[in-house]
This record gives structure tokens, C-alpha cells and sequence, in this order.
């Protein structure tokens, strides 16, 4: 499998500089115009009679969002590539909605990877201006993605873990879209340690991990306080830091991802 892998190379740097920044100042947009906001649409498949499980609707995000944007269409040249690179060269938006029914059917001609996980679906749109936003995205429901919590079961060999901070409840919704962010964090991290062979063979197996709440014992033992550098070196743990725009106070830690080994 040849990755495209040179469309995170605009992430890793941009990482570094999130997490140094003031809590408060993460979600300054005066630099933004409002007109031109990118973002990638995330719809989760939430039917009526048959919700699926959080747990796996969440590994499906998780999956899904780096899967589009390691997509061969991203790489130089590709279809996709213009649209991926610009977006991951500004702020890491996402937008998570959900749909049912004909509405999840219509969103299946967007351009975007589904992927299915326990049987719960989630399809990543390639990211669009907001102003750009299709019909079929447009009408569709951001809130009410609330799922029950469920009691996952062991986390597969060789997965990656993605921890929630237990002490900031997120709906299911904002919950996927830290995760992709996650998967996304890590990737840039394997790539930029040349560790693509690492990264191949998730990619193989379809980017598979474990989405799981942190018990406050494991949250305080993983996080990397304000040396998440040394963290990764030493123990393969990525942060996800949110802007605050919704749900979260401004700088909060969300997930801590944590590489297998």
C-alpha cells in the first residue's frame, strides 16, 4: 500500500504549536475569515430503531476521518489533494452530524470514506467552506447524536487506545470528532519518525483502535502536563487539545492517544 502520507507533513508542526499556546488563545479566530471556514463534514449513522453503539460508532469516526485523508485521491496530483492539503495546512475543523435513512443514503455520493465497525457506520467527507456545504449536509441534524454509554470488551492486540478525559462529559458527536482528530495526530507522528512501515500496516488493517474513558488514575498517569514531547518519545502518547468552540472550555485535553508499545 503506497499512503499518501506527505498530506500530514502540514500537521505536525501546526501540533507542536497548538499545544503551546495559552488555553484561552485557542480559540482566537480573528486571523480566520468567516467566509472561507473549512472544515470536514463527519455524519454518523444514528438510526431511529437501532441506534448503534457509542463505542463503536466512535472507532468508526476514529477510522474513518484519517482513511479519507490518507485516501490515494489526496496524494500529489490526486483528486483530492488540493481540498486535503488546504485544510490540514489551517485549523483542524470538524463538523459531526447525524443522519438516517435516506439522508444516510444520499450522503454516500459525497465525496468521503465510510467506514462500518461493530455495525455502526460513520462517513468522512472530504473538507469543504462552509459557505460550500452541499444540500444533503446542509439539512442534516448536528445535535441529538447522544448515545448511551455501553461496556466495550477488550482492546484488540496491537490497537491503538484512544483515552476521553473522564472529567469533561462530550456527547457522542463532539467525542468523534476528537477522536479523528486523534488518529489523525498519531499518523503525523509515525510519518514523522519514519515510521511508515508502523503506519502501512495499520493502514492495511483499516486504521483499527480502541476508544475508551479513561479512569482518573490512567487520565493522571498519561497525561504529559507541559512536556507532551517526552511523552510521545517515551511512552507513544499523542494529545488532542480542543479550541472550545462547543461543549469544552478553550485549551481543554480531550483524548490522549496512546500508541501500542
Amino acid at each position: 500500500m503506497v499512503l499518501p502520507l506527505s498530506v500530514l507533513d502540514p500537521l505536525l508542526p501546526r501540533y507542536a504549536q497548538w499545544l503551546a499556546l495559552p488555553g484561552e488563545a485557542t480559540s482566537d479566530t480573528s486571523d480566520e475569515d468567516p467566509d472561507n471556514v473549512v472544515l470536514m463534514p463527519v455524519v454518523l449513522r444514528i438510526e431511529r430503531r437501532e441506534p448503534p453503539a457509542r463505542t463503536a460508532l466512535l472507532e468508526a469516526a476514529a477510522a474513518a476521518a484519517l482513511a479519507a485523508c490518507l485516501d490515494e485521491r489526496c496524494a500529489p496530483g490526486g483528486e483530492w489533494h488540493e481540498a486535503m492539503h488546504g485544510w490540514i495546512s489551517g485549523r483542524i475543523r470538524k463538523v459531526t452530524r447525524r443522519a438516517r435513512g435516506a439522508h444516510w443514503e444520499a450522503v454516500q455520493a459525497l465525496p468521503g470514506i465510510t467506514v462500518e465497525v461493530g455495525g455502526a457506520e460513520v462517513r468522512a467527507l472530504l473538507p469543504v467552506r462552509v459557505a460550500d456545504m452541499p444540500k444533503e449536509l446542509s439539512r442534516l441534524q448536528i445535535s441529538g447524536s447522544e448515545l448511551e454509554p455501553d461496556e466495550p470488551g477488550p482492546v484488540q492486540a496491537g490497537a491503538p487506545v484512544l483515552w476521553l478525559n473522564p472529567d469533561v462529559p462530550m456527547s457522542a458527536g463532539k467525542s468523534a470528532a476528537q477522536v479523528g482528530h486523534a488518529t489523525m495526530i498519531l499518523a503525523a507522528q509515525l510519518h514523522g519518525e519514519g515510521l511508515d512501515a508502523e503506519l502501512e500496516r495499520w493502514a492495511v488493517d483499516g486504521y483499527p483502535c480502541a476508544v475508551r474513558e479513561a479512569s482518573p488514575e490512567t487520565w493522571a498517569d498519561l497525561h504529559p502536563a507541559d512536556d507532551p514531547g517526552t511523552a510521545w518519545r517515551e511512552s507513544r502518547i499523542a494529545v488532542v487539545r480542543d479550541a472550545g468552540f462547543t461543549e469544552v472550555d478553550p485549551g481543554t485535553v480531550t483524548v490522549l492517544a496512546q500508541w501500542p508499545g
